[in-house]
């Protein structure tokens, strides 16, 4: 989820002017704290599994030729010793998976985390959706270049709503503007006390979509402009064409049919199994970070309520990206991407957006498929080679992190490095020669934020 709303950006001109800069820090931006002097790791590799406790462990068992776990294991480790709380992961190359867990999942109780713990992964919610979507393309029910009107008349009437098409939603060239932050006001005044105040408030889905098609648009129409509200009103399609609630239809069709055990909506504030506690810092307006693991998710919707675990998203698409839950023509509309920002001269663009999925190029070079989501505390990434053979999906519990200078430049940024190191590590090849983990080039200067949620220049 995102939070994107460029009129606010005006407000409070006055204070908070220490946050003008936007922090250019991709989905691993997270959230600030102190690195402990240890980062203990708990790994899980298959039937051969073992746990890490700390640096004194054992070895892990049945080595994997493929998967590099020592650089694996130190690291996710890395993570923590910069200074995120917690992370967990899953890798996956072939029939080869490792697990591991990095930190704390309560940094009161020092409880450790762990490789399979559910977690709210945000926007990757955006993925599911548009398969469901795109399952109903295949029947004939949805064309994808048809006006949304034609289906939604009475939320999306008159030119708009002629204009507007069931793709134009799913990659977020629609024009319309975000809902969330209307539907939280007073957020960037004082976002603690608002987040507090909204955790068991439950907001009705048409009513998110009118405050998003009331919003100012956020780009020109036909350009890539990341809006929740695109998903909210692709889960009202979805309940138009399928007479169903469409939390059920995607449970039944999409979650089901990929055989997923530990993936859904959640019906209530909390997650229902094992989890950790997942922080919010906002820039360090909510000091220290709160804990806003229980939250009524209703305000994300079809664009980004679900819970998961990392080794179900690397099953998610694995199928996805082999051919299994949509037919060739679905998964090629799904796979046909539109620049997802204006590079500076010269540069070539390093992310593109499909229908609910999109393309990166990572610091090794390649260029792999996913998404990135980020709620109130807890962020996740997932990407995998096209052919879904070689996979990485990390949750972590400690968003908005990043601090600025009293010259409104960010700080120096060593849990987002760390992050980016590991996921370029676990998705690089072992066959092929490589620079250690630490040496490896830096993301592109231009990649945007993928899922900041509230950005520094919108709470200056």
């Amino acid at each position: 989820m995102r939070l994107v709303h460029p009129n606010n950006r005006r407000r409070q001109e006055h204070r908070r002017g220490r946050l003008a800069a936007v922090a250019s820090v991709a989905v691993l931006s997270l959230a600030v704290g102190v690195a402990p002097a240890q980062a203990a790791v708990h790994i899980s590799a298959g039937p051969t599994a073992a746990a890490w406790s700390g640096p004194s462990a054992a070895p892990l068992a049945g080595p994997d030729r493929r998967l590099d776990q020592p650089a694996l294991r130190d690291s996710l480790a890395a993570i923590h010793k910069a200074g995120m709380y917690g992370a967990y992961s899953a890798v996956r190359d072939g029939s080869q998976q490792w697990r591991g867990a990095t930190g704390f999942a309560d940094v009161d109780t020092e409880r450790w985390m762990r490789p399979d713990f559910e977690h709210r992964i945000g926007s990757i919610t955006k993925t599911f959706t548009a398969v469901a979507v795109l399952q109903q393309v295949h029947k004939g029910r949805i064309e994808l270049d048809a006006p949304v009107g034609r289906y939604l008349p009475e939320l999306i009437p008159g030119e708009r709503g002629r204009q507007v098409t069931v793709r134009m939603l799913l990659n977020h060239t629609s024009g319309i503007g975000d809902y969330v932050l209307p539907a939280f006001p007073g957020i960037l005044e004082n976002p603690g006390k608002v987040l507090e105040d909204n955790r068991f408030r439950r907001l009705d889905p048409e009513h998110l979509a009118r405050l998003g098609l009331a919003a100012p648009p956020v780009a020109e129409h036909g350009t890539h402009s990341y809006s929740n509200t695109n998903y909210v009103i692709a889960g009202l399609l979805l309940q138009k064409v399928t007479g169903q609630d469409p939390e059920t239809y995607i449970t039944r069709n999409v979650i089901r049919k990929a055989g997923l055990r530990h993936t859904y909506f959640p019906r209530s504030p909390y997650i229902s199994g094992p989890h950790a506690k997942m922080y919010e810092s906002m820039y360090g307006y909510i000091e220290p970070a709160r804990d806003f693991s229980a939250y009524d998710m209703s305000w994300a919707g079809t664009a980004g309520a679900m819970v998961s675990t990392m080794r179900d998203l690397n099953d998610f698409y694995r199928q996805l990206l082999g051919g299994k839950l949509l037919g060739p023509a679905e998964l090629r509309a799904m796979k046909t991407t539109v620049p997802s920002y204006e590079p500076e001269p010269g540069e070539e663009v390093a992310m593109r957006y499909g229908l609910g999925l999109y393309t990166l190029r990572m610091p090794n070079g390649g260029w792999y498929w996913g998404h990135d989501g980020g709620v109130f505390g807890a962020g996740t990434w997932a990407l995998s080679t096209e052919d879904g053979r070689r996979q990485v999906a990390i949750g972590y519990n400690l968003m908005k992190y990043q601090r600025f200078d009293e010259n409104n430049k960010p700080k120096p940024d060593p849990i987002g490095d760390a992050l980016f190191q590991y996921v370029d590590g676990a998705l690089s090849d072992p066959a092929k020669p490589s620079p250690p983990l630490r040496q490896r080039s830096a993301p592109p200067s231009t990649l945007p934020p993928l899922n900041p949620l509230v950005t520094p220049e919108q709470l200056r």
